[in-house]
C-alpha cells in the first residue's frame, strides 16, 4: 500500500470530488435536526462529534450548523453538563448499547437535572462547543446575529464550564476531573489501563454489544474492557449521576479535555462580548486554567502532558496523543511549546515521517496500529494538532499535515480512524467528523490559514 507520506497535495481541481464527497456524507447522516457520526455504529447524536460536524457544515450550511449545536444545548442538564449521547426516539433500543433504558436519565438523572421530555446518556464529553459556536457565527456573522444565536447559546456555554469546573473539579485544583473512559472521548486509551484494573466488570449476560455487529472485533475494546466500562456507568447511574461526595472508582485529570476547556474559556469571552456579557471572568478562567494545566499535567522528564489518575494522585505514565492537544492552548510557556513539538516529531509520534499523529506513543508496549484509540490516527485530534503548530509558528508542519489529513480522508472513504503508517481505514466510514473536518481543512487551505487558530478566535 502506498503511503500517505506519498500522497501529493490535492490541486484545486482534485480537491473538488473530496469536497463533493465529505459534503455528501455530511448530508446523509442528517437527521433533520443533527447529524449522526456513523448511520450504523453511531445512530444518535454525540456531544463533540457534534462540535466538530457543525465546523464544517458550516461551510455548507450556516443555518444547519446553528441547529446542530441548538439541538445538543438543548439536551443539556439542569445543572450545565452537556450529555454525550442525545437519543433519537426513532431509533430501534437494540441499534445500540448502551441504550437509553440503560442510562434512564430522564429517572434516575432527574435529581441532577436531567431534562424529562429528552433520553440522553448521563456523562460528558470533551468542551469543544464555544469553540465551534465561535466559529459557526464568524461563517456569517449577520445572520448570527439577526438570529441572536451568539445570545441564546452564551449561557448554556457558560453553565457548561461551570459545570466542569465545578461539581467536576474532583481534584480540587480547578481542572474538569472525568469519571468514565467514555469521558474523554478517547475511550480504549491505554491510558486508562491501570485504573481500570481497580473496576470488576460487569458479568458479560447482564448486557449485550451492539458495537461488534459493525465493528472487528480486533478493531474495537476488549470484552473485559467493555465490561469495566459498564460497570462504571451502571454504579454512576445508580448513585444518581452525582459527581460530588461520593467515590468515584475512575477519576482522571486528562490534558486533552482542559486543554478543549482552556480555548473554550478564551473563546466563550469572544462570545460574551458579542452577547452583551462581561468577558473578564473568562480570560480570568482561562489564565488559571493555563497554570493549573501545566502545573498538574506537565511532565519534564517525558516532554508532553499525562493524565493524572486522581484516586492515587499520581500521573499516569502512558503517553497518548491527548498529551500533545495541549499545542491549541494559547500562552503556554516557551520551553513546553519547545518540547511538545519535539516529542511530536520525535520516534513516539514520528509527525512529519508518518502521516498523522497516532493515538499513542509507537514505542509503547500497548501500541495496535487498529485497536481503537491505541494507536490508529484520528482526524479531530490531528485538526487540533494542526492548529497547534500552525499557532505557534510551525507552518510548514501544519501545511504538510493537513495534506496528510486531506490525502487520508479521501482513500479512506472518510474512515473513523487509519492505520498511522499506511493509512488503511479502520473503524466505520462516510465518518461525521471526517468528512465535517476535511471541508474545514480544504476551507482553510484556500483561504490561507489563520494566525490565531489555536485560541479559535479567527
Amino acid at each position: 500500500m502506498t503511503s500517505l507520506l506519498e500522497t501529493p497535495v490535492p490541486t484545486a481541481a482534485e480537491s473538488l470530488p473530496l469536497r463533493r464527497g465529505a459534503a455528501r456524507v455530511l448530508l446523509a447522516n442528517w437527521t433533520g435536526s443533527s447529524t449522526v457520526p456513523s448511520r450504523s455504529l453511531y445512530p444518535h447524536q454525540w456531544s463533540w462529534d457534534s462540535a466538530f460536524i457543525a465546523i464544517g457544515l458550516r461551510h455548507l450550511s450556516v443555518r444547519r450548523a446553528q441547529r446542530e449545536l441548538e439541538t445538543l444545548m438543548g439536551a443539556q442538564w439542569a445543572d450545565g453538563r452537556v450529555p454525550h449521547i442525545v437519543f433519537n426516539p426513532a431509533v430501534a433500543l437494540d441499534a445500540y448499547f448502551p441504550s437509553p433504558d440503560f442510562w434512564r436519565t430522564s429517572r434516575d438523572g432527574a435529581g441532577a437535572g436531567a431534562p424529562a421530555g429528552t433520553e440522553t446518556s448521563g456523562i460528558v464529553q470533551p468542551p469543544v462547543h464555544a469553540l465551534a459556536t465561535w466559529l459557526v457565527h464568524l461563517a456569517d456573522p449577520e445572520d448570527s446575529r439577526r438570529r441572536g444565536f451568539l445570545r441564546r447559546m452564551y449561557g448554556r456555554l457558560a453553565a457548561w464550564h461551570d459545570y466542569l469546573t465545578g461539581p467536576r473539579n474532583l481534584g480540587g485544583g480547578g481542572l474538569a476531573a472525568m469519571v468514565h473512559p467514555w469521558e474523554p472521548g478517547m475511550d480504549n486509551s491505554p491510558s486508562w489501563d491501570g485504573p481500570l484494573r481497580r473496576v470488576e466488570p460487569a458479568a458479560p449476560h447482564s448486557y449485550r454489544r451492539a458495537d461488534l455487529q459493525h465493528g472487528a472485533p480486533t478493531e474495537r475494546p476488549t470484552d473485559l474492557d467493555y465490561g469495566r466500562y459498564v460497570r462504571l456507568a451502571a454504579d454512576y447511574r445508580n448513585g444518581g449521576y452525582a459527581d460530588a461526595g461520593r467515590e468515584h472508582a475512575f477519576a482522571i485529570e486528562d490534558p486533552c479535555v482542559n486543554a478543549l476547556l482552556i480555548v473554550s474559556e478564551h473563546t466563550l469571552a469572544r462570545i460574551a462580548e458579542e452577547a452583551g456579557a462581561d468577558p473578564e471572568p473568562h480570560r480570568i478562567r482561562a489564565k488559571h486554567l493555563t497554570d493549573v494545566l501545566v502545573d498538574r499535567l506537565w511532565s519534564p522528564a517525558d516532554g508532553m502532558f499525562l493524565c493524572r489518575d486522581l484516586v492515587n494522585d499520581e500521573l499516569i505514565a502512558e503517553r497518548g496523543v491527548a498529551g500533545l492537544v495541549p499545542l491549541v492552548v494559547p500562552g503556554l510557556p516557551q520551553d513546553v511549546v519547545d518540547a511538545l513539538v519535539h516529542t511530536a516529531t520525535g520516534p513516539r509520534f514520528r509527525l512529519g515521517k508518518v502521516p498523522m499523529a497516532p493515538s499513542y506513543d509507537l514505542t509503547g508496549a500497548a501500541f495496535d496500529p487498529s485497536r481503537y484509540w491505541r494507536g490508529p490516527a484520528w482526524f479531530n485530534t490531528n485538526w487540533l494538532l494542526e492548529r497547534g503548530l500552525r499557532q505557534y509558528g510551525h507552518g510548514s508542519a501544519a501545511d504538510a499535515l493537513r495534506s496528510a489529513m486531506l490525502g487520508a480522508a479521501g482513500t479512506s472513504g472518510f474512515a473513523e480512524y487509519v492505520d498511522p503508517f499506511t493509512g488503511q481505514a479502520h473503524g466505520s466510514r462516510n465518518f461525521g467528523w471526517t468528512a465535517a473536518l476535511t471541508l474545514d481543512l480544504l476551507a482553510a487551505q484556500e483561504a490561507g490559514s489563520p494566525a490565531t487558530a489555536g485560541a479559535g478566535l479567527q
